[in-house]
């Protein structure tokens, strides 16, 4: 089995053309949120694949320097939108993460123990994660992480943590009448919907919403109910091999189902299933299956617009703002569809938010892993929230709803932080939904 530096060192020689085409011309310093704040050059995209480079090359040791430099980075992919060279940021970070994991692991560091732990026998385990996830509603739908918050009887992090699980529960979810019969258009297209692990667990909402909006659409929404997770959390952590497996048990259940198209509303989600080609690539019995599931995967607001998305007729009357999730404009580089699907809903006054392409600070658990410099990109998007004077925040993908509506609840604002298809889903019942 090939050893971490040697993934790495696989991987920047399948990707040595493109990396060599980089001048160091700086566009990726400004999309960087991490360069921004800290003003560190290897704290910068640029900074980052000179270590990687160095590593590989066997000039500078995987130690301590080297692991906090690729730890502290957000996986935003900022500056693969803003690199004009095309060097695939994104891939070098996952192998550079396999290595830091291999590195901690090695040292048996509890929290990267604690962290594969939880990703192999909790994430990667249905029952197991059905179990934590009921838990979590119970504790966030029983008052008592809001009792805690206002009491503000606990520790910062907690307190942080327990913000994040109270955003999760969906604002509209007394606003919507539950029992209306949506009209339903002639199936066209037959589909499947990847659940998630998050998605499912703490925003069945938005998945139900999602269900309901594909079949007003002319969708015939099929179950898989061998689906697994996605594998991004797996991937981000360094965990490559887990990612991998999680990866050939999707493509083995989405394969069995008669579905066209599988749809996702999670934007990291997304991001990973579409990559899967490239995940598997050396896999010689799962490389060309992985490339055919990867071909098929939409999200959910890129499928609507391609399908031609019916109009709905209830009013949103709020002002509302488009947050971009990281993992649908960079690495998925889908940016219009919401806003298309924003802009078609009667009464939505749709304002401009500044910084709305750069990350919250919330990617998957680097908020509670490097909780100083996570609220501190957060508290940038806060202010842009707070200028916007928006009612509403819409973003598609839960660890940004969740990210920025601990935020906004922590800052005392009034803003709800909503997944857009929530909104079109309510539109689509004829409700009239008052400032």
């Amino acid at each position: 089995m090939a050893t971490a530096t040697e993934k790495l060192t696989t991987v920047i020689e399948e990707n040595s053309e493109r990396l060599l085409t980089c001048v160091h011309c700086g566009l990726c310093l400004p999309a960087c949120p991490t360069y921004r704040v800290l003003g560190n050059e290897n704290d910068s995209p640029r900074g980052r694949v000179y270590l990687m480079r160095a590593v590989s090359e066997g000039r500078l040791d995987r130690g301590d320097s080297f692991i906090r430099h690729i730890d502290l980075c957000l996986g935003c992919r900022a500056c693969e939108t803003a690199c004009p060279s095309g060097v695939p940021y994104g891939h070098l970070l996952e192998a550079a993460r396999a290595q830091v994991s291999d590195v901690k692991t090695r040292r048996r560091a509890a929290a990267e123990l604690l962290l594969r732990f939880v990703l192999r026998n909790v994430f990667a385990r249905p029952l197991i994660l059905r179990a934590a996830m009921a838990f979590a509603r119970w504790i966030r739908d029983s008052s008592l992480a809001r009792l805690a918050l206002d009491a503000n009887i606990v520790s910062k992090r907690l307190h942080f943590a327990l913000a994040l699980l109270a955003a999760s529960r969906s604002p509209m979810s007394d606003a919507r009448a539950r029992d209306i019969d949506l009209p339903k258009a002639e199936k066209r297209t037959r589909v499947a919907l990847l659940r998630g692990c998050v998605m499912e667990g703490l925003f069945a909402e938005a998945n139900r919403a999602t269900r309901r909006a594909l079949e007003i659409n002319g969708c015939e929404v099929v179950e898989v109910r061998d689906q697994a997770c996605c594998g991004a959390l797996h991937s981000h952590a360094g965990q490559t091999e887990m990612a991998r497996e999680l990866a050939r048990k999707n493509i083995q259940a989405f394969d069995e189902s008669p579905c066209e198209l599988i749809i996702t509303n999670a934007a990291g989600c997304g991001a990973a299933m579409k990559e899967y080609g490239d995940l598997l690539s050396h896999d010689s019995r799962w490389a060309e299956r992985a490339r055919a599931l990867s071909s098929r995967v939409r999200d959910v607001s890129e499928f609507l617009i391609e399908a031609g998305l019916t109009p709905p007729e209830g009013r949103i009357n709020r002002r509302v703002a488009y947050d971009a999730p990281c993992h649908l404009i960079h690495a998925q580089r889908i940016s219009e569809a919401p806003l298309m699907i924003l802009k078609s809903i009667p009464g939505i006054e749709l304002v401009a938010l500044g910084g709305s392409e750069s990350c919250c600070g919330g990617a998957g658990i680097y908020n509670l892993q490097h909780a100083d410099l996570s609220s501190e990109i957060l508290s940038e998007k806060i202010e842009n929230i707070k200028a916007s004077r928006a009612e509403v925040i819409a973003t598609g993908n839960p660890g940004c709803i969740m990210q920025i509506g601990a935020g906004v609840m922590i800052s005392g604002l009034d803003v709800e932080v909503i997944h857009p298809i929530e909104l079109l889903d309510a539109a689509y019942a004829k409700k009239t939904i008052q400032v």
